[in-house]
């Protein structure tokens, strides 16, 4: 992971949001720490699978 990708990142989600609040428009994300907690939740349940390289093909197993 690339620390200068992830600071670009980071900046370019803050000034995102600065913009949306200055404009007055609702953001695409949960407003609410439970939401935010909710989605870095999923983020690390994809990481500890994936480090322990487990896991089912769904597309295959639908034949797709």
């Amino acid at each position: 992971m690339s620390t200068q990708i992830t600071i670009l990142a980071l900046l370019t989600g803050l000034l995102t949001g600065a913009l949306f609040r200055f404009l007055n428009i609702p953001i695409p994300a949960p407003p609410e720490l439970p939401g935010v907690m909710g989605i870095i939740g999923i983020y690390v349940g994809y990481k500890i699978i994936d480090h322990f390289e487990v896991g089912v093909d769904f597309l295959e197993l639908l034949g797709a």
